[in-house]
């Protein structure tokens, strides 16, 4: 979750950047904008499945229309952030799809074949199908175990 709020964070910096360049001639300015916003609260299943739909607009029906509108109007550049962080939104959906299934299918700290588990808080690494309860070197609790990637 921390990753795709990052992602999300620097999309917010590159449009912010744009609006400031396009305002800098009027500096300090107050805008108005006008917007909906989903909001959801519920059980960490509910909110992947809203987070995941709200992905889904985002990159299906929202960017797009802004990349044409900006397009329209001669920002070009603009357009094309739109465009490119439409597609990172796409991989936030399925992402958040997929981790919906694993608590659907209660596959979150178990799997069918024996897999590399680390632990966030100390990096022991655990090799089964399951994740332990409990760290055996620094005794935190099975939520701070991973599927250990090794990608470098």
């Amino acid at each position: 979750f921390i990753e795709t709020a990052d992602n999300e964070k620097e999309h917010a910096k590159r449009f912010y950047k744009f609006l400031l360049a396009g305002l800098k001639e009027e500096l300090p300015a107050t805008i108005e904008i006008n917007a909906t916003y989903p909001v959801a609260q519920g059980t960490t299943l509910e909110n992947l499945k809203a987070a995941a739909g709200g992905e889904n607009e985002e990159w299906s029906e929202l960017y797009p229309e802004f990349a044409k509108i900006a397009e329209e109007e001669g920002f070009c550049e603009i357009a094309l952030a739109f465009n490119m962080i439409a597609a990172a939104e796409k991989w936030h959906e399925i992402r958040f799809q997929k981790l919906a299934e694993n608590i659907a299918n209660n596959k979150v700290f178990s799997k069918d074949n024996e897999i590399l588990w680390k632990c966030g808080n100390c990096g022991y690494v655990h090799k089964g199908t399951s994740a332990p309860d409990i760290c055996p070197a620094c005794v935190h609790p099975q939520a701070y175990f991973e599927v250990f990637v090794e990608a470098y």
